[in-house]
């Protein structure tokens, strides 16, 4: 096997790609593929945490702007990623992973308290931690959740894994024309307005040095690709 250059990852999935076949909720297909290929990564030796989306259940930004009190639908939607982070280790468990949920929000019958230090010793220990509820606090992304906690677990690099194969500079999925980024600097992406991610989210990955790559959840080991350091979907970097 190749070696390994990224040791610690932190993997962003998106809530939306859990959907599958379906308009709705969770595949549990996709988790079974999810957790062989996490499987896979920890086998070649990578330490990682996750962080998932919920938009596949409540979008709490979307619900606000309808005119309910922003607060409370972004709780919704932490809590939408608890229930994800619930079935994404319940297949990775089954698939004989060990594996943790960490909440920024106090859940302590369906999961562990966030704290910076357990969530290092678990990920050193070969742990998988999924980070579930984002910051814990409104207002805020789990894009932003997923740079912060990234940051916080010292990993090497950040994956974001969604439904394209990269960050292009219109949506592909509306104009054929779109032109797909090899690579493209945190400044760019910002300048841009690209959508990448929240701006708060690239801010965080620029100022602390983080490198982040883009690619399609969907295909086959991906996610170890990257961890060998082989070019793949995109890479953003300061």
């Amino acid at each position: 096997m190749s070696e390994l250059k990224y040791k610690r990852l932190l993997v962003k999935l998106s809530g939306e790609a859990l959907m599958g076949q379906y308009d709705f909720g969770i595949d549990p297909d996709v988790i079974k593929g999810l957790a062989v290929e996490l499987d896979n990564l920890q086998q070649a030796g990578v330490e990682m945490g996750v962080v998932i989306g919920g938009g596949n259940i409540f979008r709490g930004a979307g619900l606000a702007q309808a005119g309910l009190d922003r607060v409370a639908g972004d709780h919704m939607g932490m809590l939408a990623t608890v229930m994800n982070a619930i079935a994404l280790k319940d297949g990775l468990q089954k698939q004989g992973l060990k594996v943790s949920v960490m909440s920024g929000l106090s859940l302590p019958q369906v999961c562990e308290n966030y704290t910076q230090r357990d969530a290092r010793e678990k990920i050193g220990q070969g742990e998988i931690v999924i980070f579930a509820a984002g910051t814990g606090n409104p207002y805020f992304t789990t894009d932003t959740g997923a740079s912060l906690r990234a940051i916080e677990i010292q990993a090497d690099l950040m994956i974001k894994a969604t439904n394209v194969d990269g960050i292009y500079d219109s949506d592909p999925m509306k104009n054929t024309e779109a032109k797909k980024f090899d690579h493209i600097t945190y400044d760019q992406a910002i300048d841009q307005r690209l959508a990448v991610m929240d701006i708060t989210a690239m801010v965080l990955c620029n100022e602390n040095d983080l490198d982040m790559s883009v690619c399609n959840i969907s295909e086959k080991n991906a996610l170890l690709a990257l961890a060998r350091g082989e070019n793949l979907g995109t890479r953003v970097t300061k």
